[in-house]
């Protein structure tokens, strides 16, 4: 195959929307730092340098064969246990949390580590995939990881892992028997943890949340003003709600002049884009993100490596899951988490992770044959 046809496998678009979001991401991230009053200082610049950096990533993976770095999957494993240990051991702890490991969060991390060792161990036990055994391997696996990420701890975190696992296997072909179980474990579970958060004892919910997880799902069921718990979310809804049609513009919105709402630049930028660019720009960012995850979902059911197919499955469960948690939080629908919004929020380990996973998506195209062509 020659240059020219490789370079015609490459989804543009895609790469141009991930450039876009991120472009957005950089703009309303310097009204939440204040830039305008304040200088081109901190995490704007910070935020530049690990996108510019992540973009390096990117084509660097890119160009790799995607199935000889899966082959190393038991090693991409045991580097995701390691590293998750580490941090609980000698990482730098800040707000009563061990996030940090030597400048990188081993917690974002280990959401591409995951994708890559369960997609890599779906394919290879392909035909064994429904048997007891195998599925209960794969889970008792990752079991280690999730808890060792909600330990730091990173509830929001362990919880992509989750839905990284269940999705991959779906989409490789987990018999039907399976979900139905699930669902008929979850559902009484669901009910008796919903009855015991309405008992003020928390029996059940103690042994496995802290304090302030039952306090946020309380605040959640009962929204309070007054209660600290809200204030974030209060004032998350209240700016997004003030910014209307088309918001009050680049620099204009009262988080920038006021700093009334912590963690704006991260956790609540949406909040930000809400209020200076209104419903539009909440939307245009929502339709950037649903078109970034749709174009995943028709490169994986393109592509007939079934690895590849899972690879990119996972992926686009990755960054649908956080945007829709992290939106979710900003507008009060779920309770208070962090989860960053890919390539929007502040942070340098979520940009490389989603960076190299977008790599890893046009090494896909790249080096597998594709169904056929759209």
């Amino acid at each position: 195959m020659n240059n020219k046809s490789i370079f015609l496998k490459i989804d543009y678009l895609l790469i141009f929307l991930v450039f876009a979001l991120s472009f957005i991401g950089v703009t309303v991230i310097g009204s939440a730092v204040k830039i305008n009053t304040d200088g081109i200082t901190g995490p704007y610049t910070s935020q530049i340098m690990w996108i510019c950096t992540g973009i390096v990533l990117m084509l660097v993976v890119s160009v790799v064969d995607y199935r000889v770095i899966c082959k190393l999957y038991p090693l991409i494993y045991l580097l995701n246990i390691i590293l998750l240990v580490l941090v609980l051991l000698i990482g730098r702890e800040e707000h009563n949390v061990k996030r940090w490991l030597f400048g990188i969060q081993p917690s974002e991390f280990a959401k591409l580590f995951s994708i890559l060792y369960v997609a890599s161990f779906i394919q290879k036990v392909k035909e064994k995939i429904n048997k007891p055994l195998i599925v209960g391997f794969l889970v008792l696996t990752m079991i280690f990881p999730i808890i060792l990420v909600k330990a730091e701890p990173s509830l929001s975190a362990s919880l992509v892992l989750v839905a990284i696992l269940l999705s991959e296997l779906f989409i490789g072909g987990i018999n039907w028997k399976y979900i139905t179980i699930i669902l008929l474990i979850f559902v009484p579970i669901s009910i008796i943890l919903y009855i015991d958060l309405l008992n003020g004892e928390h029996k059940i919910l103690n042994l496995f949340l802290r304090d302030y997880h039952i306090d946020r799902l309380l605040t959640l069921i009962n929204p309070d003003p007054s209660d600290p718990n809200y204030y974030q979310t209060k004032n998350s809804i209240w700016a997004i709600g003030s910014g209307r049609l088309v918001g009050k513009g680049l620099y204009n919105g009262t988080v920038n002049r006021l700093s009334y709402l912590p963690e704006s630049y991260n956790d609540f930028i949406f909040s930000v884009l809400g209020e200076e660019f209104g419903f539009t720009g909440c939307v245009s960012v929502l339709g950037i993100m649903f078109f970034i995850v749709l174009r995943c979902i028709k490169i994986a059911v393109n592509t007939s490596d079934e690895l590849g197919k899972l690879i990119v499955g996972g992926v686009a469960t990755m960054l649908a899951f956080q945007a829709f948690v992290n939106v979710g939080v900003a507008t009060g629908l779920l309770p208070n988490t962090g989860m960053p919004f890919p390539f929007l929020s502040y942070g340098g380990s979520s940009m490389w992770v989603n960076m190299l996973s977008i790599g890893f998506i046009i090494s896909v195209q790249l080096h597998s044959k594709p169904k056929s062509m759209f």
